[in-house]
């Protein structure tokens, strides 16, 4: 598809994209929405937590939310869609993944950006105990890639499954993590690697025989993180393997169902092959969407609602 011409432009503090990312990531939060836990277990001994809310009718609709790295279903760009969602008349099925949900999950693997087998799970649970006639799936940062990895992989998609919208995405894991490692992004990538080191460390008690303390501390980076830990609890050779197996972006030609992915040309997250503008002039199913402004799942809005909460509804009123 040609690219989409974006018309988002926030008010001047939020056109500096770390101003955008900081106030969505930390600062904004999200009222008045109820949700329901529901846990389902893998078929490999684990579990994910989904925390569901409803639109006001009964409804044939529901929208899989899938948050980024370290996030929850709490976070506010995850209520925050869920609530318009609602609003638009579709339940909202807001996917934990292992380990994010407040509770440790059970194995020594966690999840990834690739981890679409989880992805698949959700779907079924959902088709095999709902009743919905359209699933939508609207992920963030790593939730976009596995969303898109998830309908690019050549597995027999159900016919439920309508349309996808993904924002901020790496679509190249590398390229992503290249500009995460700059100083730019300093901050943000010290908070990441607490955040993962802590879990792992909880790891390594459970697991003493999988993973020592010692290679713990060696962990001075994300790329250490995924060399350390990531790669080999899944399956990896190391980082650089899992980099280029668990991208989206050689998946996108494979695509055949409607996708919008909205990400900001300020995102400091993304690198250059983070923007598949090739991959979208070839392919009719992807809408490729790039506004000036919106930092890293950004995109201040009026009212409290963002501007890609707006976008994601009003897309699937288009393609649906």
């Amino acid at each position: 598809m040609p690219l989409v011409n974006s018309t988002y432009d926030p008010p001047l503090f939020f056109k500096n994209g770390h101003c955008a990312t900081l106030y969505a990531g930390v600062i904004r939060k999200v009222a008045g929405l109820m949700q329901q836990r529901e846990r389902i277990s893998l078929t490999d001994g684990d579990f994910l937590d989904l925390d569901w809310s409803f639109s006001a009718k009964p409804t044939h609709k529901v929208a899989l939310l899938l948050h980024g790295l370290e996030g929850s279903a709490q976070r506010p760009y995850i209520t925050g869609s869920a609530k318009q969602f609602n609003f638009a008349g579709y339940d909202a099925c807001a996917v934990n993944f292992r380990g994010c949900s407040g509770e440790s999950n059970l194995l020594f693997r966690s999840y990834h950006s690739g981890a679409t087998e989880d992805l698949e799970a959700v779907v079924h649970f959902v088709l095999e105990t709902k009743c919905y006639s359209k699933i939508v799936i609207n992920g963030f940062s790593l939730g976009g890639n596995m969303a898109l990895k998830y309908l690019g992989e050549g597995r027999k998609l159900p016919k439920e499954i309508k349309a996808v919208v993904a924002i901020s995405v790496p679509c190249s894991l590398h390229s992503s993590l290249l500009q995460l490692l700059q100083p730019k992004n300093r901050l943000y990538a010290k908070r990441f690697k607490k955040h993962l080191v802590e879990k792992l460390v909880q790891k390594q008690l459970l697991f003493p025989d999988r993973i020592s303390m010692e290679a713990i501390k060696k962990i001075k980076t994300l790329k250490d993180f995924d060399d350390v830990y990531t790669s080999t609890a899944h399956g990896f050779e190391d980082a650089m393997d899992y980099y280029t197996k668990s991208s989206c972006l050689p998946l996108l030609p494979n695509i055949r169902v409607p996708v919008l992915i909205v990400n900001s040309k300020n995102d400091s997250f993304l690198g250059t092959e983070c923007y598949p503008i090739e991959e979208a002039e070839k392919n009719n199913h992807l809408y490729l969407e790039m506004p000036l402004y919106g930092g890293h799942v950004g995109f201040f809005g009026p009212q409290n609602i963002t501007y890609t909460e707006k976008r994601a509804i009003k897309f699937l009123e288009e393609v649906l």
